[in-house]
Parts: structure tokens; sequence; C-alpha cells
């Protein structure tokens, strides 16, 4: 199977990674089917998706014919049986194992044996959740990064089961959808968030040393690195409770540490400051 050969997509999930990959498909000219369990998930997502666009139309990156058509593509159902048609499924249901395996192994119930499946988790083990299906050759990682219509980055992770030909087709069409593929052996945290994660994390370290104020610390990232962001301002985006969660797992599963989650990143998510979703992290919202 090649990547021209995927003319439909099947996504589970319409959160803002679902909805986010149903937008790359579909203004990349791929029908896409949306499932969720409640239809009012699913209106919300095709209503963000609709939203961006008319975001790109404002900036003239778009025509109105072709939102309608990019919208036209996109399909909502609450049944799994509107699976059937896909060449692929991307699943980017909640980053929960259990649930991840459960609909997993629904899917792989239901679908042609050909038909390659995909996980949009950003921390569960490929090998594991392949382990979980009978077609665990056409399983893969399919790691965005949000927002996803935005971000370049497609992490594809190979489980070590995952064979040559379901990567090169999932890469074919990461690259069809504009984005930029990096191949990762499956491991915790992938490339950019085992990088990305522990980097925040001594950020927090620096700042509970009181080495400099958590300005002068992201102005510095900024400045001195080209980074966008600084990392305690990322961290208050990412949520620090989902930080100290990633530090925790790799602590675990390396048995390392350097992965020791910093005292003060502790004490914060205890306090209930977990950055902009409770109006309170490193910064005040």
């Amino acid at each position: 199977m090649s990547s021209n050969s995927i003319q439909t997509v099947g996504i589970i999930g319409s959160g803002t990674m679902g909805n986010g990959i149903a937008q790359a498909c579909a203004t990349n000219g791929l029908r896409v089917v949306m499932v969720d369990i409640a239809q009012a998930a699913l209106d919300k997502g095709l209503a963000t998706v609709a939203g961006s666009l008319d975001r790109l139309i404002k900036k003239e990156k778009m025509t109105a014919e072709a939102k309608a058509q990019a919208l036209s593509l996109i399909k909502t159902s609450t049944n799994y049986e509107d699976l059937k048609g896909a060449q692929l499924v991307i699943e980017a249901a909640t980053e929960n194992e259990p649930l991840k395996v459960k609909i997993l192994q629904q899917l792989d119930a239901l679908l042609a044996p050909e038909v390659i499946v995909a996980t949009n988790t950003s921390s569960i083990s490929i090998t594991k959740l392949a382990a979980a299906t009978k077609r665990a050759d056409r399983f893969i990682g399919m790691h965005f990064f949000n927002p996803v219509p935005m971000m370049a980055l497609v992490e594809i992770i190979r489980g070590l089961q995952t064979s040559d030909a379901t990567h090169a087709t999932v890469k074919a069409l990461a690259e069809a959808l504009g984005k930029t593929p990096i191949t990762v052996k499956n491991a915790p945290g992938f490339v950019v968030n085992r990088i990305l994660v522990p980097m925040i994390n001594e950020a927090f370290f620096v700042l509970a040393e009181g080495l400099a104020t958590a300005e002068d610390i992201d102005a510095g990232m900024k400045l001195g690195t080209n980074q966008p962001i600084g990392p305690l301002a990322l961290a208050d985006m990412i949520g620090l409770d989902v930080c100290l969660a990633v530090m925790n797992v790799y602590v675990e599963e390396y048995n390392d540490s350097k992965y020791r989650p910093c005292p003060l990143l502790k004490e914060m998510v205890a306090a209930g400051y977990l950055g902009r979703k409770t109006g309170r992290g490193v910064y005040t919202y």
C-alpha cells in the first residue's frame, strides 16, 4: 500500500488532535471519517475546523471555495462501522492506555486485514499497543504536534513489529499532508518530548535555586537559543501536571535519576497551580 492508495482516513477522537488531523487531511484532498462517542463532541470538532479555515481565509491563505471543499470531505459519525471504507485509521483518543487498547481491539476486529492502524499517542509504548492487535506489522505511531495544521513535524514511531511497507506508506502520507516526518524507534518520549520535557524540568530547578527570575529564565532561552517561547511559559501551556506525569514515566521506564522531577514542580502541582488551564502556574493568567 502506497500513500496514494490512501484515499480515506478514519480518525478516532474529535478533540484538539483529532480535529487538527482531520483538517490536515481534508485540506489536502483526503476523505475523512471522524468518529467520537458523542455527536456534541463531533459538532464541536467540526466547528473548530471551520473556525480554523475561516482564519486562513482572513489571512488570504485560503479561498471560501477551498474551505467548502475541505469541509465536504469530513464526515462525522458515532459508529465505528463507518470506518470500514478507510485505508488508514488514526486513533487520537485521550492519553489513557486501557482506553486506547479497548479502541484498538474494536478497530482490529472490524477493519479489513490490510488496513493500517496508527496511534497519535505521545507517551504509550507503540510495541505494547501493537501487541494488543492482530495486525502488529500494520500498526505504527503517528505523533502529530499541536496545533496540527500549523506544526510541520510528525514523529513516525516504529514498534518492534512494524513492517517496512507500513512505515513507507505512513511516511509518504505524512509528506502528502505537507508535513516533515522523522522516523523514531519506540522508547518513552520518542525524540522531541524526551529532550523537551527534561529541559522544562531543568528550568524549574534553575528557578527553584533562585538563579534568575522566571521572566529572565524564559527571556534567556528565547533570546539565547531562538525558541519562540520560554520553557516555563511552555510548561504553563502544556500543564504542569502533564510535565510532571511525563517525568515520572521517564524515571520509571529508564530507571535513571537524571529524570528526577524537580521538587518545585511537584509542589506546584500539589498546590493546583497547573498553568493556563487553572489561571495560575509559573505565571498568573
